[in-house]
């Protein structure tokens, strides 16, 4: 009887294991399951984070034959310096042809116009290096506006067209000094003025011939050689900028209930396997395309689900360094659209920000692998 009543003891013991390690592994489930659910909204995280950059085609504003290519493919550049040229030739000719034409609108009002060419070429330079200025400067006032760039870098760029515009009015007062050399007929005769606006326009396409690099960065899919013929408005090679670099992470709407600008934010590169990086959300979308716009004229298109759950919409959310670590200029670091995972912190609770934190370290010590 003791054996017959051992037996079934014996039996339940393994049973009972297995219902204590069922019990056990859903009891995890069920925990990891709310931890799920609550940790979307208060410290949603989101693999799809791309590393942004402004990237600008290229192409010059007169046409030609190249004849200089200053620039390797992926080399890194300073503003300002020069990535190829086209053969002047032909715009040196124009612009002495054009000088030529000033000097004899001149004698025929006997007026002395060669400090005038020399006063348009001193304006034509300023005027270009003015408009280089701008265009750097709009860059980064619009990532100024966006919180990604502090105030004393929108500061810096103000300064700088602050700058251009300075010796522009003075190149400018320098050739009306020229101008008033010439005389009242001189200044006031057709002949003259025309053959001017023909100097200062020959002037710029020699300036033209060179194309430079609007800002700090790389230059990429470099498309020509010497002996290429450029075509005005045609883009030859891709511009990469070093200096405006943000990242750009794409939450669901469920993500986005709880967040705010200047929310804390951990980010894990891909390119830095197992070092955490700091940023804050510095703007928030208002709205995403979805590529089903319909054409005037056409009915509605419908939209076909066929999942028994939709997928859900994702919206971009820019994110900004708080502490500048990681660069672009860097080609052993992050790059134009390198992947990093984000994690936002979107309340002071301790318990969720702290899982949120081990688990962003989880993902990026991860990154060894692949």
């Amino acid at each position: 009887m003791a054996e017959e009543t051992a037996a079934p003891s014996a039996e339940t013991d393994p049973q009972r294991r297995v219902r204590r390690l069922t019990l056990i592994l859903l009891a995890l489930m069920a925990l990891l399951f709310a931890w799920y659910l609550v940790a979307d909204r208060l410290t949603p995280y989101t693999a799809a984070g791309r590393v942004q950059a402004f990237v600008v085609a290229l192409s010059p504003d007169v046409s030609g034959y190249v004849s200089r290519v200053n620039v390797d493919q992926n080399q890194l550049v300073e503003a300002g310096q020069p990535l190829f040229q086209l053969d002047p030739k032909r715009f040196e000719v124009a612009v002495r042809a054009a000088e030529a034409a000033l000097e004899e609108a001149g004698q025929s009002v006997g007026a002395n116009t060669a400090s005038v060419a020399g006063a348009t070429a001193s304006l034509v330079k300023a005027q270009a290096e003015l408009d280089e200025a701008r265009v750097q400067a709009e860059r980064v006032f619009a990532l100024e506006k966006k919180g990604i760039y502090a105030k004393a870098k929108g500061d810096e760029a103000r300064s700088r067209v602050a700058t251009s515009e300075a010796l522009v009015a003075q190149a400018a007062a320098d050739l009306e000094r020229s101008k008033e050399q010439l005389g009242a007929l001189g200044e006031d005769n057709p002949k003259v003025r025309a053959a001017l606006a023909s100097l200062e326009t020959a002037q710029l396409d020699l300036a033209r011939t060179v194309l430079s690099a609007p800002s700090r960065g790389h230059v990429a899919n470099i498309d020509i050689d010497v002996g290429t013929y450029a075509t005005a408005g045609q883009p030859l090679l891709t511009f990469i900028s070093a200096e405006e670099g943000w990242v750009e992470a794409y939450f669901t709407e469920n993500n986005l209930g709880n967040m705010k600008v200047g929310d804390k934010v951990d980010l894990a590169f891909d390119a830095y396997p197992g070092r955490i990086f700091k940023g804050e959300v510095t703007s928030l979308p208002v709205g995403v395309a979805t590529g089903t716009e319909d054409a005037p004229g056409t009915l509605t298109t419908a939209q076909q689900s066929t999942a028994w759950l939709r997928d859900p919409q994702r919206f971009p959310v820019l994110i900004g360094p708080s502490d500048v670590t990681y660069s672009l200029e860097d080609k052993n670091g992050v790059r134009f659209n390198s992947q990093v995972d984000v994690i936002v912190y979107t309340g002071s609770n301790s318990l969720w920000n702290t899982l949120g934190g081990i688990w962003i370290r989880l993902v990026s010590f991860f990154s060894y692998l692949y």
